[in-house]
């Protein structure tokens, strides 16, 4: 689950920033490949992650 945690912040991080200081100018950095295409991917894989970690049943193997 730990794994998946950090996944989940290390996109959110990646989403960060980027912004204007001046509301009256644009800045494409918003729209540049970490923010639009990995960031929300490792969020995603985060996610997934987690929902593994928690259906995972380790008991459930035979034991001899």
């Amino acid at each position: 689950m730990f794994i998946g945690i950090g996944l989940i912040a290390l996109g959110y991080i990646l989403m960060a920033g980027g912004g204007s200081d001046d509301p009256n100018v644009f800045n494409p950095e918003i729209y540049n490949w970490r923010r639009i295409r990995l960031a929300p991917a490792l969020v995603l894989l985060g996610f997934a992650v987690q929902v593994y970690a928690i259906l995972l049943n380790p008991d459930s193997k035979e034991k001899e």
